[in-house]
């Protein structure tokens, strides 16, 4: 490895907790002290390029569970404004990152408008650029070089991003083993399919494992943290846990060891469709294969025929995922698996991804989690509308949907009315 600058890890292990990671800590209601030894130990991260000035944003153990929203153009729907639009909606709804996965237009201009507006962190996927390039300048995903990926990454890492996915663990041999498996959706990862098709079109292993020290050193250069992603994940509960699932997993393991070695940030991507009797296996079986290392998850939908509403089925697969140990969840939204989200679908989406987080810092214990939802429960006993709505995950919506209640049920509400059990339990027990 080159002796490039000292990264989070390295100043970690060092013993010096710098501003940031006082920052991070004082925001979460943990120790600096903890939260460094868990950066020099690679079970939680601060992601935040060095060239990206944003709030710090910490993800792994101890720390609230963290959502991602992705945006982004296709080919066939091209409108910068209308993502920056989309931008500015999921982070009034909370969401703690955003990725932009544009695959089509101007995506350069996308990815550095976004930089520039963004207060959250940002992440990508550089081969969505890569293979845009190879198929507009040589006529074919799978003319794509190693070099021009590498230089993809390289230079959306100089602009600022904060963490990329890169689907390092998906080899040759996973390729193998997928053939054997018979999987009824074989690989649906758009990452992870481009780098299939690469692999068989040019005899070759994936460049993103080949040269996985090539990678390392780019990222210590920026601090850049790199989410290892997960091209072969079951796109079908009929896939989930199988040989071709954790097999990438075992490599990812290896992998987040060389990187957190080197003193580059590392967190892990998981499954995306997963039986619900399977997700507490998968988060636990991730953290012992990885060492603890945070886990970034796609849900995991729990279904596969919520087509419309698999918003719902991702956050129930989320809830129970963040409490088996989950430290980042990606959310989905309701129009998943049919178009491109537009803006009500991105907050829907991010919605219904705080919904899961929340939940699941409940039952993790995350300092501060059960302390919203008494207080929420104050102000229904004081029948304090204005106070519920201050606290509600949509204070516009449950303030619209209040409006409709009649006037002579302005203390309560229009399910119960005069019947209402609050208001009736308190006037019993003032009786003597």
């Amino acid at each position: 490895m080159a002796d490039l600058k000292k990264t989070r890890i390295d100043l970690a292990r060092e013993g010096f907790i710098t501003d940031e990671v006082r920052e991070v800590a004082g925001d979460e209601g943990i120790s600096p002290e903890q939260l460094s030894r868990d950066i020099a130990e690679g079970l939680s991260v601060i992601s935040r390029n060095v060239k990206h000035d944003i709030r710090p944003l910490g993800i792994g153990r101890g720390l609230r569970t963290k959502i991602n929203a992705n945006i982004g153009t296709s080919k066939d729907r091209v409108s910068l404004e209308e993502e920056m639009d989309k931008l500015d909606v999921l982070i009034k709804y909370g969401a703690n990152a955003v990725m932009d996965l544009s695959t089509g237009g101007p995506i350069k201009d996308i990815r550095r408008l976004m930089m520039r507006k963004s207060t959250i962190a940002v992440g990508t996927v550089p081969i969505y650029q890569a293979v845009a390039k190879a198929a507009e300048d040589k006529g074919s995903i799978a003319k794509m070089s190693a070099d021009d990926l590498f230089q993809v990454i390289e230079e959306q890492a100089a602009e600022g991003v904060d963490f990329v996915t890169v689907h390092c663990g998906l080899t040759r041999k996973t390729i193998e083993i997928l053939r054997e498996d018979g999987r009824i959706l074989d690989i649906v990862s758009r990452g992870g399919a481009f780098l299939v098709e690469w692999m068989i079109y040019n005899d070759r292993e994936n460049p993103l494992y080949e040269d996985y020290d090539r990678l390392l050193d780019l990222s210590r250069k920026y601090d850049l943290t790199l989410s290892l992603g997960d091209g072969a994940r079951p796109g079908c509960l009929a896939d989930a846990t199988d040989r071709t699932q954790i097999d990438e997993l075992l490599t990812l393991g290896e992998l987040r060891d060389r990187a957190v070695k080197e003193g580059v940030q590392v967190i892990i991507e998981g499954p995306g469709h997963v039986p619900l009797n399977q997700v507490e296996l998968n988060m636990k079986m991730q953290k012992e294969i990885c060492k603890g290392a945070p886990f970034y998850v796609l849900g995991p939908l729990v279904t596969d025929i919520a087509m419309g509403y698999d918003h719902i089925a991702a956050a129930i697969g989320g809830a129970i995922g963040g409490a088996a140990g989950a430290d980042f969840l990606c959310y989905v939204t309701p129009s998943e698996h049919i178009r491109l989200p537009n803006i009500e679908d991105v907050k829907e989406g991010v919605i219904a991804s705080k919904i899961a987080a929340h939940a699941a810092d409940i039952a993790k214990g995350v300092k501060g989690a059960i302390e919203m939802d008494n207080e929420m429960a104050r102000r229904r006993k004081a029948l304090d509308w204005n106070g519920q709505i201050e606290l509600s995950l949509n204070p516009e919506k449950v303030k619209s949907w209040r409006a409709e209640v009649p006037p002579t049920e302005s203390q309560v509400c229009s399910m119960c009315g005069e019947f209402c059990a609050i208001k009736t339990v308190e006037e019993a027990l003032r009786k003597k």
